[in-house]
């Protein structure tokens, strides 16, 4: 029974639909803490999608938890260099990625690759999940040069290890295309983040999650490259996937009304591009902790709106909220701090 609604889960969580993903994941460890002692290896797996619901969902301090609990018993139960504690320290990573935490985030990931290479093969897909990993951290901490080696290194494991359209790719050239973009070679972006689309296209559901997140890194090349309607439209598209895929209050909702925002700025409308950075930080309050770094970035934005408008005591205030969680959350020589 309890495998049954592990199964139900699992393909639910594969659809995007992480509220009902979460309803089976937690009646299949309710059947299972009644059937098997409290620390037995299979109660793992399930902690473990428990915490991957909660981590999509942005329930971060959940998603510890939960993998903090199937690293326990991994501990006592696994050898020291078991792939499966790798995962862990993996998904846990993640979760600190996901908080602004980088230098924790990149301590896990690290020790997960260290025994995926000593536990496993050399091209085995779990070593470019690791990869990618390391290279996300570098991409959040604003090293491209590292990033886009370590996602690099990923794709080359992914091309031997895995079929041609398989999902994996689509997060592979999409991130590439992150890197990319902040490097301001904008063909390469596009050409990444449209071969990242239309694989997703062959391989997930049309509202998955996944989606939202090429046509909000599309919208992000047409506003650097002033290509305003094409963006407004992109990033739209992007938010209606959002609010049929996620919960009301995810961070990934506001990474979207702020990306709006910001093309109205620079359309000059500024009083919508207000509204869209207010929508974007009631939701990062929410669910996110106060000093994350994405807080920062939208109080710099509302100050730059009150810049323009000559709201100048309020920009102040603004720009002093987001220095402050810049300098406590970021690198001393990230580009945030110094501008």
């Amino acid at each position: 029974m309890a495998a049954s609604y592990n199964n139900i889960g699992n393909m639910y969580y594969s659809m995007g639909e992480y509220s009902k993903a979460l309803s089976y994941y937690e009646k299949d460890l309710e059947i299972s803490l009644k059937a098997l002692p409290p620390n037995h290896p299979d109660l793992t797996a399930t902690y473990n999608n428990i915490g991957n619901v909660h981590s999509n969902m942005g329930e971060y301090s959940k998603a510890l938890s939960s993998y903090g609990r199937a690293l326990e018993i991994q501990k006592t139960a696994l050898p020291p260099n078991h792939p499966n504690l790798a995962a862990s320290y993996n998904n846990i990573g993640n979760v600190y990625d996901n908080m602004g935490e980088h230098l924790k985030a990149l301590s896990y990931y690290e020790r997960a690759l260290e025994i995926q290479k000593i536990a496993l093969s050399p091209h085995h897909p779990d070593l470019a999940a690791s990869y990618h990993n390391i290279g996300n951290v570098y991409y959040n901490m604003g090293v491209y040069s590292k990033a886009l080696s370590s996602y690099e290194r990923s794709l080359e494991i992914r091309k031997i290890a895995l079929p041609p359209n398989h999902s994996d790719f689509a997060q592979s050239y999409n991130n590439i295309g992150n890197v990319y973009s902040n490097m301001g070679v904008y063909s390469k972006a596009v050409s990444s983040y449209e071969r990242s689309l239309a694989i997703r296209k062959t391989a997930l559901p049309p509202n998955h999650p996944d989606f939202a997140q090429s046509y909000n890194n599309l919208g992000n090349v047409y506003s650097d490259t002033d290509m305003y309607s094409k963006a407004l439209s992109s990033y739209e598209r992007s938010l209606e996937i959002q609010k049929i895929a996620l919960p009301p209050n995810h961070p990934d909702l506001a990474a979207t009304y702020n990306n709006i925002g910001l093309v109205y700025s620079n359309m000059g409308e500024y009083s919508k591009a207000l509204s869209s950075y207010e929508r974007a930080l009631e939701i990062q309050e929410i669910a996110l902790p106060p000093k994350h770094p994405n807080l920062a970035t939208s109080y710099n934005s509302m100050g730059l709106i009150h810049e323009k408008i000559r709201e100048y005591s309020k920009a102040l205030s603004y720009f002093k909220q987001a220095q402050e969680i810049w300098q406590k959350s970021l690198p001393p020589n990230h580009w945030y701090i110094a501008h």
